[in-house]
């Protein structure tokens, strides 16, 4: 896919993650916190679609803040498994 194309609201309804109990999503979230700080910071999240698939694209650099800033509710930089 084209890089800057990614669009995260897609990606979350796609892979069913709304649908997910709290169980599933806190495993997917472990899945992606490579360095287990019990928390997503933005170079971990550059690899989020590798953590879906292996053979799949990093994140640009613009998809990565926007995809942040999405998630990163209390603007500390990363996010929680909350």
């Amino acid at each position: 896919t084209a890089v800057d194309s990614f669009d995260h609201k897609k990606f979350f309804q796609m892979v069913g993650l709304k649908k997910k109990s709290p169980d599933d999503v806190k495993k997917v979230f472990h899945i992606l916190d490579k360095d287990k700080s019990g928390f997503i910071e933005e170079d971990e999240l550059g690899f989020i679609l590798k953590g879906f698939s292996p053979d799949a694209r990093d994140l640009s650099v613009k998809e990565t803040k926007t995809l942040m800033a999405a998630g990163d509710k209390d603007g500390d930089g990363k996010i929680g498994v909350d």
